[in-house]
């Protein structure tokens, strides 16, 4: 299981949130089957529909 969170605790010098859908893309290649957002990302440029954006990345592995 893959946390929002968990990433962003992990990853400290992520400056913006396409750096985050980056990381997000290379863990669910890497495997990751299910991720969960228990966190709201506080990046400036986090847009308002970001829960759909960072699912459809995790998704878009295939």
């Amino acid at each position: 299981m893959l946390w929002l969170s968990e990433i962003l605790i992990q990853n400290p010098e992520m400056k913006d949130f396409e750096e985050l859908k980056a990381e997000i893309k290379k863990r669910a290649a890497a495997g990751e089957l299910f991720f969960r957002m228990d966190v709201k990302p506080q990046f400036n440029d986090t847009p308002a529909d970001w829960e759909e954006k960072l699912e459809a990345t995790f998704t878009s592995k295939w």
